[in-house]
């Protein structure tokens, strides 16, 4: 069959669901697809945007595949702007002047962000929230403002919608004082009701974000290094940089050079084919005005980039109803709409439940004989979204204020759970997937969540559905093991509970009594941990060295080359002159590569095996300890200079941050443990985004939880606030223990919190809901009683030292662990000489 051309332009999420959904389905290699991208970056998730506000790695924003790499089929041109459209020749060209044919034309070149004709927009500060490399942009002039302005570095954010609330957040994370002015009479006017806004900005302004409503903007003038922002009350602002997202606009200007029907209110003219006049030129996303409507969510863009490809593989997929539902969290606080959320359908009834003390909102839109849901809106707490969504259309099972009520309590939409939805009903809306569709698939054999995920696509997108893949895996009767391996049937958070309520003291015990064989890779390490975590003995002591993997094994962590790195214990990153010179002599002495890490440690790499001991020998006398580098447990506690050195700090973050490192050093858990201590709303110590995050206040602490800067970046969320030093220690006390006795392996804290649900904690945390909050501190303070530095426990015992030594007959010689050569302007190892294994 002879291959047809298919030109893409643009490179956005939804051009990107297009190729995939292509590539997938055409078996028979039926199409050539080239994709012409504006950017120089590959297709990105611009849902989460400002998360690239967090860490500033455009890579972590990449979405899976997007390069094709090894895809004959696909020819991806990033850089490559296309200029015109020319239907009649089947060819379009580029800024560079390259021309290419096509088959079939799919548009995909999305919206641009609408930039008011206000005077004074063109100046250089002024910027758009719209891509990475406008954050690049706006995160230069928010860093000379402060630089400039210091205290009182303001930021003007013209757009009160979701980008808007993004745009503020990410101003407030550059240490401004954001300025949120929408001309409408509410916060998120498209997606909330009056009340709805009025407690959205409320909860937003006690953060420390101004917020003005009903106002417009006159002018911006410029006024040395930034500009005054004069308001149509009155109001001026001095700022440092202003961002505009007052809206999008589809970028139709090649359909419409080119002749192609444009909407009234803009957007490439579509049928429910997605195809435009000319039957080879389609459109997706948000340049697609389908029969006269352009749709800005990911969802719909999603729906139609799968529509037109279907429809190239003679497929009849049409555009049904969109699902304008949206659910985010917006500066800590949830928000959701659904459905008819604003009570457009003619003799619609409300259902409210407004409840200012709890700051929660919540409207239920009602068919007028207040049986069948509509729509609605939730702010404050968005818990009951998951199961009100999907059943938009259908009848409600019971009183509809009770669907309104708080998270966790016996009543409400949450705990009806999926057993209340009908099959119709549609659990993902970013990827149309009905519950039916899912029950089908379980029915062909998906047993868990990643299988279903790969079979249905559900929770792909946003994932804001994954706990009902959960719960219909459990609700078909689905079991979920919960075996740690098949040594034991019984889950980690169960071994601890069996470990710390009996007397055994011993993995060979304990697989004799509650498990069966001798135990594999994955139970040993798991049960050396739990017995670390119950008592203080030597992880290195008897039966439970052969228990431990590599690195607890030699107490350092192996590198590539077959070397060992080396981390001294520094609290907080404060560290004497006496410890540097320490360390740099060592590091000489020895040949080691020494390097300062992202938690304000040096790591000292290139150490053979038996030099460790005189390593830790020379650093322990001169007063430093293990930093436990190697261990699933607390590695560091990250501050910055705090009160004592800066400006702004509100609190002494670095005596802090050393009590706190002091006091759990060595407690083992599930997984490593990171924390941050912040002097103050700056976060210079990058608080939140660690397991643990401390930031100071006026008057105290607040306590962050659940963060994770790994593969899958995640804030984490406040557990209280205002906290005096006593409380803030009891409730980290309280929240790790908990944490170390119910996680699973290897299990973070961001995905437990998760798992667990913030308001659980909080409940266990703060309220001592379960009666185990004394217990929990009792554990600590046994901890802290029996901590002894790792390393001095193998120098003071001739026995552990007789463990390091490279092979049985090691000379003692001094010949240099590790050899070095230049790579680009930097030092990196040789391999070792290490023994060649062969594999007979």
């Amino acid at each position: 069959m002879a291959t047809s051309r298919v030109v893409v332009v643009g490179h956005g999420m939804v051009a990107h669901r297009f190729v995939e959904a292509l590539r997938s389905r055409d078996t028979e290699n039926r199409w050539q697809i080239t994709v012409l991208a504006e950017e120089l970056d590959a297709a990105y998730d611009r849902v989460g945007l400002t998360g690239y506000t967090d860490h500033w790695e455009r890579r972590r924003l990449a979405l899976a595949g997007n390069t094709y790499a090894g895809d004959k089929r696909v020819d991806l041109r990033l850089g490559h702007r296309v200029v015109a459209l020319d239907s009649a020749a089947s060819s379009v060209t580029t800024a560079a002047g390259d021309r290419f044919g096509y088959d079939a034309l799919v548009l995909a070149t999305g919206s641009y962000a609408f930039v008011p004709p206000i005077p004074g927009h063109d100046l250089p500060l002024c910027h758009v929230y719209r891509t990475l490399d406008d954050l690049d942009a706006i995160k230069t002039y928010a860093q000379r403002a402060v630089a400039a302005h210091s205290d009182d570095a303001a930021g003007v954010v013209i757009g009160g919608g979701l980008l808007g609330l993004e745009a503020a957040n990410a101003l407030r994370g550059f240490g401004m004082t954001p300025h949120v002015v929408e001309m409408a009479p509410r916060l998120m006017a498209q997606q909330l009701d009056e009340a709805g806004g009025a407690l959205l900005a409320r909860m937003i302004g006690d953060l420390g974000i101004a917020v003005h409503v009903g106002v417009g903007t006159e002018r911006i003038e410029s006024v040395g290094s930034g500009a005054r922002v004069t308001l149509s009350d009155g109001t001026v602002v001095n700022a440092g940089v202003i961002v505009f997202a007052a809206g999008v606009r589809p970028r139709d200007e090649l359909a419409r050079e080119a002749g192609l029907a444009i909407a009234e209110r803009g957007g490439v003219l579509t049928d429910t084919s997605c195809a435009t006049r000319d039957p080879r030129i389609f459109a997706i996303g948000e340049v697609a005005a389908i029969e006269g409507r352009c749709y800005g969510l990911v969802g719909p863009g999603y729906t139609s980039a799968e529509v037109v490809a279907d429809r190239l593989l003679g497929g009849a997929a049409e555009f049904g109803t969109a699902d304008m539902s949206t659910k985010l969290k917006l500066l800590g606080v949830d928000v959701a709409s659904f459905g008819d959320a604003m009570g457009a359908t003619p003799g619609c009834l409300d259902v409210v439940v407004n409840d200012a003390v709890a700051q929660t909102y919540g409207k239920l839109v009602l068919s007028d004989d207040a049986r069948t849901l509509l729509g609605g809106i939730l702010v404050g707490d968005a818990s009951a979204y998951g199961v009100l969504r999907p059943m938009v259309g259908e009848q409600l099972p019971g009183d509809p204020v009770s669907f309104l009520a708080p998270a966790g309590s016996d009543s409400g939409a949450a705990s009806l759970g999926v057993g209340a939805l009908p099959e119709t009903a549609q659990i993902c809306s970013c990827n149309n997937v009905s519950k039916g569709d899912i029950t089908e698939a379980i029915g062909s054999g998906c047993c868990d969540v990643p299988s279903l995920k790969a079979c249905t696509k559900a929770g792909t997108s946003c994932g804001s559905c994954v706990p009902l893949l959960k719960q219909l895996l459990e609700a078909q009767g689905v079991a979920q093991s919960k075996a740690l391996c098949e040594h034991f049937s019984q889950s980690r958070p169960e071994l601890f509970e069996i470990i710390s309520a009996t007397e055994i003291r011993s993995f060979s015990g304990l697989v004799e009594r509650f498990g069966s064989g001798k135990g594999c890779d994955i139970c040993k390490p798991v049960v050396a941990s739990i017995l670390a975590s119950t008592s203080s003995d030597h992880i290195l002591d008897g039966e439970q060295a052969s228990l431990q993997d590599s690195n607890d094994h030699l107490l350092a962590n192996i590198q590539r080359n077959g070397s060992y790195s080396v981390v001294p214990r520094v609290p907080g990153g404060d560290i004497t002159p006496e410890h540097l010179i320490l360390i740099g002599e060592i590091a000489r002495d020895f040949g080691l590569y020494t390097k300062i890490t992202g938690g304000q440690r040096i790591d000292m790499f290139g150490a053979r095996v038996d030099q460790l001991p005189e390593i830790w020998r020379r650093l322990v006398e001169g007063g430093m300890e293990s930093g436990h580098a190697y261990g699933k447990s607390l590695r560091t506690v990250k501050s910055c200079v705090g009160s004592d050195w800066c400006r702004y700090g509100q609190q002494d973050s670095v005596q802090m941050a050393i009590n706190l490192e002091l006091r759990y050093r060595g407690l083992r858990a599930p997984h490593k443990i990171k924390m941050g201590v912040s002097g103050c709303a700056r976060e210079c110590a990058e608080a939140r985004g660690k397991d643990v995050g401390v930031i100071a206040t006026e008057t105290g602490w607040n306590l962050y939880v659940g963060g994770n800067g790994g593969m899958t970046p995640r804030h984490a969320e406040l557990l209280a606030g205002d906290l005096d030093d006593e409380t803030l220690v009891r409730y980290i006390d309280r929240f790790l223990m908990f944490y170390i006795r119910t996680a699973d392996r290897l299990q973070r804290t961001a995905p437990w919190v998760e798992e667990k649900g913030l308001e659980h904690i909080r409940e266990v945390v703060c309220d001592d809901s379960l009666g185990l909050a004394s217990e929990f501190e009792a554990a600590v303070a046994r901890h802290v009683e029996g901590y002894a530095c790792e390393w001095k426990g193998v120098l003071d015992d001739p026995e552990k030292l007789a463990r390091f030594v490279s092979f049985v007959n090691a000379p003692d010689t001094a010949d240099p662990t590790v050899t070095f050569t230049q790579s680009a302007g930097r030092m990196v190892p040789t391999p070792l000489g290490l023994p060649k294994v062969v594999q007979r």
